[in-house]
């Protein structure tokens, strides 16, 4: 009984998706250009309840976490702790920046979405790099 519920927690654990966050700008853009993926930035605080709530709920959706995983590179900066590009605006919070291999924004917006709003934006930012790939 007991090798049959370790086995159950095993092949649970291979289909939960975990996003990876890195708190590097630089290092997940020389992923992103390694990996062929685009960036999504969230930028948030230690005190922002609106933060919180997004990471509690659409962050936890499990088509939200595959759909990040394997089209984005991921990375999370907290305006409190970590070093954040000028280019990106800090307040209001939550920040979202989609943005190519060499740091481009393609997509930015700013608050607490659900996930047809989010997935929405995702859909945004891969469009805008599809035009800018046929521009060149």
């Amino acid at each position: 009984m007991r090798a049959i519920f370790v086995l159950l927690l095993f092949i649970g654990s291979l289909q939960a998706v975990e996003l990876g966050w890195s708190h590097n700008y630089q290092k997940g853009l020389k992923e992103a250009a390694k990996t062929h993926k685009l960036v999504y930035v969230l930028i948030t605080s230690d005190s922002c309840g609106w933060c919180r709530k997004f990471e509690r709920t659409t962050l936890q959706i499990k088509a939200i976490k595959k759909r990040l995983h394997r089209e984005f590179i991921t990375i999370h900066l907290s305006r409190d702790r970590d070093k954040i590009p000028a280019k990106f605006k800090t307040a209001p919070i939550p920040r979202h920046y989609f943005v190519d291999a060499k740091g481009n924004i393609l997509y930015a917006t700013l608050g607490y979405r659900d996930e047809e709003m989010f997935n929405s934006f995702m859909d945004n930012a891969e469009e805008k790099y599809q035009e800018s790939r046929e521009k060149k």
